[in-house]
C-alpha cells in the first residue's frame, strides 16, 4: 500500500487549463501562418469574385463601399480565428444579380438589405435547430460534387468572359471585345494567366517529389528542382493584384485627387413593409437554395477534403453566415456568405490557415476606416482582365474537387446535376441530382451496392 501511494504521489498531475487558456490556444493555432508569403498570396485568391460584385453594386445601387469593407473585414478576421482555414466571405450572388438587373425603385438598397437579413435569419434558424447538419449528412456525395463542379465551371466561364470581353459591371453585361494591347488588354490578361501557371502549376503538392530528388537525383536535376522551388514560392496572386493597383493609377492619375481620408458615416437602413416583401420574394427565395448548397454544404465538404484535420459542422457554418447578415445588413453592408469557390481560390494560391483570411480582413478593415468609399475610383479602373485571371484558377480549383468520382454511377449523377445547374440554377440541379440518385438506387436495390453515399464525418461544432 505504501509503495502504491508513493507511486501515485510521484506521478506529476497534468495541470488543467482554464477555458480562457484553451480558447486562447485554439485561436493562436487557427491564426498561425503555415508559410508567411504563401498565406499572404492566398489571401488574394478570392478577389476575382469579391471585387466585380462589390463594384457592380456600388456603381449600380450606391452600395456603401466603406461600410461593406469594414464589416466584411471583421467577418474575415472572426471566421479565420474560429475555423482555422481560409474561410472566405463573399457576396450573396443571387441577391446581387437581382439588384443589378432591377431598377432602384424595384430593388434598391432597402430591398437588398432586407433580403440579406431574411436569408441570414433562416440560415441561423436552420443551424440552431440542427436541420442544416441533418441535410449535410444525408445529401449524396455525387450530388455535392455536381454542385461544386457546376459552380467551378460557372466561375471559369465568367473568368473567360472577363478576359475576352470588356465589362460594364454596373449593368452586369459585356460591352465588346477586349483590345489586344493596352493597360487592360488581352495580352496583359493572358500574360497573367501564363504567369500563374508557371508559378503554381497544376496545384499538386510536390514536397515528396522534391525530397526524393534531393536525395537520389543527379546534380543537374537537383539544381533544376531548386529553381522550381524558388519559382513556386513566388507570390503570384499578390504580385498580380499589386500590378492591377498600379495600372489603375496609371490609367487614371486623377484618382489621387479623389481620395478622401476617413471612414464612411454609418447609418441604419430604413426598410418599409414593401422593402421587406420585395426583398424576401425577389432576393431571399432565389438566394436561399444557393446559400444552403454552396455556402454551407459544399464549403463543409470541400474544407474536409482540403483540411481533414480541421473538423467543424454545417451547424456552425450556417450560424456564422446567419449572424453576419443579421448584424451587418442593418447598417448597409453587402449581404455575404461563405463560398466553396472562394475557399478553393485561396487554397490554390497558398492559403492554409485562418491567418490567411484574418490578414485579408485586417486589410479590408484598415482600407474601410482610412479611405472609405473613395476606393470606388481605384476599383473602377482596376484591370478586369487581371481579375479574370485570378477568378479562372479559383473556378478550376473548385471544379477539380469532382475528380474523385471514380465509378460510372457517381459520375453519371454528378454530371447530370452539373448540366442542369448550369442550364438553370443550383436549386433545380440539386433536385435533379437527388431524384436521379434515388431512381438509380431503387433500380439497383438488392443487386448492386448503391454508390455516392454521403461520407459520414465525425464533425463537431
Amino acid at each position: 500500500m505504501e509503495s502504491q501511494s508513493q507511486t501515485q504521489t510521484s506521478q506529476p498531475e497534468t495541470p488543467k487549463r482554464s477555458p480562457f487558456t484553451r480558447i486562447f490556444h485554439k485561436l493562436k493555432t487557427n491564426l498561425v501562418f503555415r508559410s508567411k508569403l504563401a498565406e499572404v498570396n492566398g489571401a488574394m485568391g478570392d478577389l476575382g469574385t469579391y471585387i466585380p460584385i462589390v463594384l457592380a453594386l456600388t456603381l449600380a445601387k450606391d452600395l456603401d463601399l466603406g461600410t461593406t469593407l469594414i464589416f466584411t473585414g471583421i467577418y474575415n478576421a472572426i471566421t479565420g480565428a474560429v475555423y482555422g482555414v481560409p474561410m472566405p466571405v463573399q457576396p450573396m450572388k443571387s441577391i446581387a444579380a437581382v439588384a443589378i438587373s432591377s431598377t432602384a425603385e424595384e430593388f434598391g438598397i432597402p430591398e437588398i438589405m432586407a433580403a440579406g437579413i431574411c436569408t441570414g435569419g433562416i440560415l441561423f434558424v436552420l443551424g440552431v435547430s440542427g436541420l442544416m447538419q441533418f441535410v449535410f449528412n444525408i445529401i449524396p456525395l455525387s450530388v455535392v460534387r455536381g454542385i461544386q463542379l457546376s459552380q467551378g465551371l460557372a466561375f471559369a466561364m465568367s473568368a473567360v468572359k472577363y478576359i475576352k470581353k470588356e465589362q460594364n459591371f454596373s449593368k452586369s453585361k459585356s460591352v465588346g471585345d477586349r483590345p489586344w494591347l493596352g493597360l487592360d488588354g488581352l495580352v496583359l490578361a493572358l500574360a497573367c494567366v501564363l504567369f500563374i501557371i508557371l508559378v503554381n502549376g497544376d496545384g499538386e503538392e510536390e514536397e515528396e517529389e522534391r525530397e526524393e530528388e534531393e536525395r537520389n537525383g543527379s546534380r543537374r536535376r537537383r539544381r533544376w528542382f531548386s529553381v522550381r522551388k524558388v519559382i513556386s514560392n513566388v507570390p503570384s496572386a499578390l504580385l498580380i493584384f499589386l500590378l492591377g493597383v498600379v495600372l489603375a493609377f496609371i490609367r487614371k492619375p486623377s484618382i489621387v485627387h479623389d481620395i478622401k481620408f476617413g471612414p464612411s458615416k454609418m447609418k441604419l437602413v430604413k426598410m418599409d413593409k414593401k422593402a421587406w416583401k420585395n426583398g424576401f420574394l425577389k432576393g431571399t427565395i432565389p438566394q436561399l437554395p444557393l446559400s444552403v448548397l454552396n455556402s454551407v454544404v459544399a464549403v463543409c465538404k470541400l474544407s474536409y477534403d482540403l483540411f481533414p484535420e480541421k473538423k467543424f459542422s454545417a451547424t456552425s457554418v450556417s450560424m456564422t453566415v446567419g449572424l453576419m447578415n443579421m448584424v451587418g445588413c442593418w447598417f448597409g453592408a453587402m449581404p455575404t456568405c461563405h463560398g466553396a469557390g472562394g475557399l478553393a481560390g485561396q487554397y490554390k494560391f497558398g492559403g492554409r490557415s485562418g491567418g490567411c483570411v484574418a490578414l485579408l480582413g485586417v486589410a479590408k478593415l484598415v482600407l474601410g476606416l482610412i479611405l472609405g468609399s473613395s476606393l470606388v475610383g481605384i476599383m473602377e479602373k482596376f484591370p478586369v482582365g487581371v481579375l479574370g485571371a485570378l477568378l479562372l484558377f479559383a473556378g478550376i480549383e473548385l471544379a477539380m474537387a469532382a475528380r474523385d468520382m471514380n465509378s460510372k454511377g457517381d459520375a453519371f449523377v454528378m454530371l447530370v446535376c452539373t448540366a442542369v445547374s448550369l442550364g438553370s440554377n443550383a436549386a433545380i440541379g440539386f433536385v435533379a441530382g437527388i431524384v436521379l440518385y434515388l431512381v438509380l438506387w431503387m433500380r439497383n436495390y438488392g443487386r448492386v451496392k448503391p454508390t455516392g453515399l454521403p461520407v459520414q464525418v465525425d464533425q463537431h461544432p
